[in-house]
C-alpha cells in the first residue's frame, strides 16, 4: 500500500481548518509525518483519524472541507456504481 502524504496547507484545505489547527495536532503528535527538504508531509491516513476523533474538525471537515463535495461525487446512475459483490470478491 503506498502511503498519501500532503503538506501542512493542503491538509488546512481538505479538512476545512486553519493551518495553525493543524501544525497543533502536529505539535501535540497527533498526527505523524515525516520532514522533506525542510517541510512537513503529513500521512493522510493520520490526518483523517485526527478528524475523526474530533467532533468539532469532523463537522468542519464536513461543512468546508473536502466533504463539502460528497453529495456531488454520488454516482447516481447504477449502471455505473460500483457493485458491493464485486467489490467483497476483490479484497
Amino acid at each position: 500500500m503506498n502511503l498519501i502524504r500532503v503538506s501542512i496547507s493542503e491538509a488546512s484545505r481538505l479538512f476545512g481548518v486553519s493551518t495553525r489547527t493543524v501544525r497543533r495536532a502536529v505539535a501535540e503528535g497527533e498526527v505523524t509525518y515525516v520532514v522533506v527538504r525542510g517541510r512537513y508531509k503529513l500521512n493522510f491516513e493520520s490526518l483523517v483519524k485526527w478528524s475523526q476523533a474530533r467532533p468539532k474538525i469532523r463537522n468542519k471537515l464536513a461543512r468546508e472541507g473536502i466533504g463539502q463535495f460528497v453529495d456531488q461525487w454520488k454516482i447516481r446512475n447504477r449502471l455505473y456504481s460500483p457493485n458491493p459483490k464485486v467489490l467483497a470478491k476483490e479484497e
